[in-house]
């Protein structure tokens, strides 16, 4: 049946509004118009966010939204406003040409952030999300990665998977290998937290919870990638700005990215001799799908005012920390650790 609509698209205080007045569809045919409108109304001709929301909480802007999901994993496409994952004036220059690069967590946030640019790169992109909790997420960050695919690269994937226990790890990078010919960077970046008041409100369950997802999925996923890994290749770690300072309120998610930290170094010189770096990045306050999820309103709207720039990063500010260490610009750092964190002094 063709399409019958009247779209009226209109620059209204910055932002782009879309009306749809009349439309006549298969359902099917529907989710992908507004998929459409979505996509013109977010990204832009070309695909890309706008990048209105970068200073959303601080610098003279006006704070975040009070806002929040009630429980994790949680979700992009709910939030307000959205985070923005590639800056409009970003400059790709196939750093990553021919690279394969497997991404924990790539359907929101940080790792949606990566995968794009990984994927502007040059990159063939996989990644992995939670199948029935961030569906629609991964769905859109899919094709928002086809969209941004070279033309030498593989069409990116995605995976689900709960990358807590050591079998689901294996059967993802078997599934890498299969569709892809091999994995060149791995990112370790899916995570969970928390806030709990209390160290009593932490029972084991939790405790196990957490550390499966944010540290036992690392050394799950470096174990079974290692094997197809090769000199030149690269793992990168996302641990956090709590690993060296501390959070009162998310003792069991610190005590997984000071692990990560730790395994980071180890890792490094574990696997210096076959050539393979091994590093980190450890974001300050980001604009990510974990906080709404994570924290009441009030703290959601006040998010990121406690850094000296007084305000939370956008991914699109975190990503190319993780371009720069997973290219040859990086060729000689291993065992270190990148801080994007709004000018926050950290030592170690």
């Amino acid at each position: 049946m063709p399409l019958e609509a009247n779209l009226f698209i209109r620059e209204r205080e910055k932002v782009i509004s879309t009306e749809v007045c009349y439309c006549r569809l298969p359902v099917l045919a529907v989710e992908s118009c507004l998929l459409y409108i979505h996509n013109f109304e977010v990204f832009g001709h070309r695909k890309r966010n706008f990048p209105s929301a970068r200073m959303a909480s601080g610098g003279g802007e006006k704070p975040l939204p009070p806002q929040k999901q009630e429980k994790q994993p949680g979700k992009e496409h709910v939030m307000q406003p959205r985070p923005e994952y590639t800056r409009a004036d970003y400059k790709p220059s196939n750093k990553l040409q021919g690279k394969v690069a497997l991404v924990t967590g790539g359907d929101s946030g940080i790792g949606r952030a990566v995968c794009h640019h990984f994927a502007l790169e040059g990159a063939t992109v996989a990644f992995t999300y939670l199948k029935s909790q961030e569906d629609k997420d991964a769905m859109e960050a899919l094709n928002i990665l086809k969209e941004a695919k070279t033309g030498s690269a593989k069409d990116p994937i995605a995976l689900d998977a709960d990358l807590g226990f050591e079998a689901n790890c294996n059967k993802v990078v078997d599934q890498v290998i299969h569709a892809c010919g091999g994995i060149d960077i791995l990112v370790n970046n899916a995570a969970e937290q928390y806030e709990r008041p209390a160290l009593e409100d932490t029972n084991e369950e939790d405790l196990i919870r957490v550390f499966r997802t944010n540290i036992f999925s690392q050394f799950f996923l470096v174990k079974a990638a290692l094997k197809h890994m090769k000199k030149g290749s690269c793992i990168i770690n996302t641990t956090s700005i709590n690993a060296y300072k501390g959070h009162p309120t998310l003792l069991d998610y610190t005590a997984t990215k000071g692990a990560i930290v730790a395994f980071t170094r180890a890792l490094s010189l574990h696997l210096v001799d076959k050539g393979i770096r091994v590093n980190a990045v450890a974001p300050g306050p980001v604009w990510t799908p974990l906080i709404p999820a994570s924290f009441p309103e009030e703290k959601v709207e006040m998010f990121g005012k406690e850094v000296p720039m007084a305000r939370a990063a956008q991914p699109s500010e975190v990503a190319p920390s993780y371009v720069f260490l997973a290219s040859e610009d990086s060729s000689y750092f291993s065992g270190q650790v990148l801080h994007p964190n709004g000018g926050v002094v950290v030592n170690g």
